[in-house]
């Protein structure tokens, strides 16, 4: 009879189940095995595949008997009676048939099954026991994972709440910042105004004083509020603040300069008792007792100045201090110049008595000059940053230097000496304004505006003088006989000259020039270093051109006196040295003079009156205006150029003079050669005269050849008699060989050229032989020659 077979037991469904089958399959998809994992794995399943039979189930054999099959079980001889007897109950029954057989097995199948699968039951149970825990701990996770979802929603919505909170705050604090800084901003602008009640009742106390040390400090504070007051005109009641901090200023500005006032004052009267102690008057002040008293001693009595002038000086950039900056210059130039006038004035009084006016100037400057750096020392040291201007100190020097002034100005007006006027501008230019004045230039700036007044007068008057020398001595210069006893005066020259060893041991170089050339080329060369350069050109050209009108008038006393021939030459002489010594004056020579010219209108007049122009229509060349207007004339002077054409005139004056002493019988000759030539060729109508010319020129009167013999024998006769003592008068007037050379070349020229001339006429109208045998005139090659001699 077959049993039933049970029905495995179910498994719950769970979550666990799921999730570890889910876990494993991840497992097995996540970690592989590898291939001999898997042939382990197989192998360990084949040796569990059969169980062993239970140690107390050992079979001995297995009998059959009758067909029929049975199991015996032995028992071991050392077992007693009880085993035995349990032995036979245990004993399985044989079985007969099959039946009993299937049963058996099927039974035997069945606790085989039952064995078997108890431990899985077992297994199974506990795996649902485990199931069912974990689910639960499940639902408690997921219980706790909701708690835990609502706190972190509530921990959102509490972190939300404390960030808009701390915004909150921190704008809070932002804005109490904000606040402060207003409040702090609105106090720092308000005690600029509260300041004024504290300023004001300091100002205001009694025991304030400019030596006081919280006046300092105090005007600084009271200069902030006064720039913050100004830069602020928009604040309410700004102008009334403005006002009272500006009545304060000035009453601390006031309290300063009483102060320096009161102070300067007090060292000017200690050093005025010191001097009064080192002597009994002024002039017995000594040069270093003056230094050590009117300098060192002030200096230190006003000492206690020194800090306020200096904070004063550091707030000049406002007008209020620059005014009051001022005055305490002006105080300070009234103190000192009480003290040092009356010295200055003493040592230019005691030098004006005792030198002459070039020594006075140099002694005067340099004495000045002395108290002027000693001054500028001092007042940089109480005034270090206004030292630099120079109009800060004019008020103490300007009163000095006027003195010296007005010392030189009358002793410079009635100087007529031109040599002290020239020695004094070169004393004021090179040794005063230039090397002095170069060494120590910052201390001295404010001299210089009346040394350059003192030169000015000095030019002024040297230009003058100049003016008058040139008139006096030059122009309106009276000849003595002396002066133009020519030649021998430059006979006597040669003769001290040749008693002498050279011409630079001459003492009478210039004796034998006439006096006005001598006195222009003089005064010149003083003059010309030491005035500028458009007053000294218009002096040299008034100058040269008097001096060659001079010149020019002694030449014509002197042909007078002497002859032609020498006053041509004095005329050459003194012309050509004047040209010479003007050369090296790097000047024009030349002046523009403008004129006004009312000639035309005399003219416009009548035709005005004549009713030919009117006098009012201003759109015609005959208006009013252009009537009464003035020509401008301008004609320009050269009196170099004048110079030089009537040093060619006279030179070309003297060659034809000598040419005509010469080889005038030549020229005279030549002419009527010419005109006779002419008369013939233009083919008179007079017969008679035309029969008279028509005769060989040899046949004319004038021209036989006795008498061109006799005109040959004139000219050779002058060449050798009339020409050499011309030469030696060159010589004597002209003592540079190239010049008698250059002058004497046109003389030749002219005389040679006569000489062709008539050698030209002789070959053309006379034969060879009267030529040579009556006429017998010299070859040119000759005469050349003979004239090269003469020099």
């Amino acid at each position: 009879m077959a049993t039933t077979k049970p029905s495995p037991p179910t498994v719950p469904r769970s979550g666990a189940i799921s999730r570890g089958y889910n876990f494993a399959s991840t497992w097995e998809q996540n970690a592989p095995l590898t291939e001999h994992q898997q042939s382990a794995i197989v192998t360990l399943s084949h040796v569990v595949a059969e169980r062993p039979f239970p140690p107390n189930l050992a079979q001995d054999h297995v009998s059959h008997q009758d067909n029929a099959l049975s199991v015996s079980v032995s028992v071991s001889p050392s077992d007693n009676d009880n085993s035995i007897q349990d032995y036979g109950s245990t004993i399985l029954p044989l079985l007969l048939n099959t039946n009993q057989f299937y049963k058996w097995f099927t039974d035997l199948e069945s606790a085989m099954k039952s064995e078997t699968e108890e431990k899985y039951q077992h297994y199974v149970s506990t795996l649902t026991e485990r199931i069912q825990t974990c689910d639960g701990i499940l639902r408690q996770v997921d219980d706790t994972l909701d708690f835990f979802n609502e706190l972190q929603l509530q921990h959102q919505a509490v972190a939300t709440k404390t960030k808009t909170l701390h915004d909150a705050c921190d704008r809070l604090v932002i804005e109490k910042q904000r606040l402060i800084e207003f409040a702090d901003a609105l106090r720092s602008k308000l005690n600029y105004f509260d300041e004024l009640e504290n300023i004001a009742s300091n100002f205001y106390s009694p025991n304030m004083s400019v030596g006081n040390e919280n006046f300092l400090p105090l005007l600084k504070r009271l200069d902030d509020c006064i720039s913050y007051v100004e830069s602020n005109p928009q604040y309410a009641e700004s102008s009334v603040y403005l006002l009272k901090f500006r009545q304060l200023q000035s009453r601390a500005l006031g309290m300063i300069r009483s102060h320096v006032l009161s102070v300067l004052k007090s060292a000017s009267s200690q050093v005025q008792a010191a001097i009064r102690s080192s002597g009994s008057s002024k002039a017995a002040v000594s040069e270093g007792v003056e230094a050590s008293v009117i300098y060192v001693r002030f200096k230190a009595a006003a000492s206690e100045l020194k800090p306020v002038l200096e904070e004063i000086e550091s707030r000049s950039s406002r007008k209020e201090y620059v005014q009051i900056l001022a005055e305490c210059h002006r105080l300070y130039c009234e103190q000192r110049l009480s003290l040092v006038r009356g010295i200055v004035h003493q040592r230019i009084s005691e030098f004006a008595k005792k030198e002459l006016l070039p020594s006075l100037t140099r002694s005067g400057c340099a004495y000045l000059m002395q108290v002027c750096q000693l001054e500028h020392q001092l007042f940089d040291h109480f005034f270090p940053s206004s030292s630099e201007d120079v109009s800060s100190l004019a008020p103490l020097i300007d009163p000095l230097s006027t003195y010296l002034y007005d010392t030189l100005r009358p002793k410079l007006i009635h100087e007529t000496n031109i040599d002290y006027l020239c020695e004094l501008v070169d004393i004021l230019k090179v040794e005063v304004l230039g090397e002095q004045q170069s060494r120590r230039s910052e201390s001295l700036a404010g001299l210089r505006p009346t040394l350059q007044r003192i030169l000015a007068d000095v030019h002024e008057r040297l230009t003058f003088r100049a003016r008058t020398h040139i008139r006096d001595e030059i122009a309106n210069y009276l000849p003595s006989d002396e002066d133009l006893d020519y030649p021998a005066k430059l006979e006597q020259s040669v003769e001290n000259k040749s008693e002498t060893i050279s011409a630079e041991e001459n003492p009478d170089v210039f004796k034998s020039w006439y006096p006005p050339l001598e006195k222009t080329l003089s005064c010149l060369s003083k003059l010309y270093r030491c005035l500028e350069p458009g007053v000294f050109t218009g002096l040299a050209q008034e100058a040269v051109e008097v001096c060659s009108i001079s010149i020019q008038k002694a030449s014509k006393l002197i042909v007078k006196r002497s002859s032609p021939m020498d006053g041509q030459l004095f005329l050459i002489k003194h012309l050509l040295i004047l040209r010479e010594q003007i050369a090296p004056f790097d000047i024009e020579f030349s002046v523009t003079h403008k004129e006004l010219d009312f000639s035309h209108l005399l003219e416009h007049l009548r035709r005005i009156l004549r009713g030919q122009a009117s006098l009012f229509d201003w759109s015609r060349s005959t208006s009013l205006a252009r009537t009464l207007s003035p020509r401008v004339l301008e004609s320009q002077i050269d009196a170099k150029k004048e110079l030089e054409k009537s040093l060619k005139a006279t030179c070309e004056e003297f060659i034809m003079s000598v040419t005509k002493l010469v080889v005038d019988p030549m020229l005279s000759f030549v002419t009527k050669v010419t005109a006779v030539k002419f008369a013939l060729s233009s083919g008179s109508q007079n017969q008679k005269l035309e029969s008279v010319m028509a005769k060989p020129l040899k046949d004319q009167a004038f021209a036989t050849p006795d008498k061109v013999a006799e005109l040959v024998q004139k000219v050779s006769a002058a060449i050798q008699q009339e020409l050499p003592p011309v030469i030696e008068k060159m010589k004597l007037y002209l003592q540079n060989p190239s010049t008698r050379t250059i002058l004497f070349k046109p003389i030749k020229t002219n005389i040679v050229e006569a000489h062709v001339q008539v050698q030209s006429l002789l070959k053309a109208e006379y034969s060879p032989e009267e030529i040579q045998s009556i006429i017998n005139m010299v070859s040119i090659q000759d005469l050349q020659a003979q004239l090269d001699n003469l020099l």
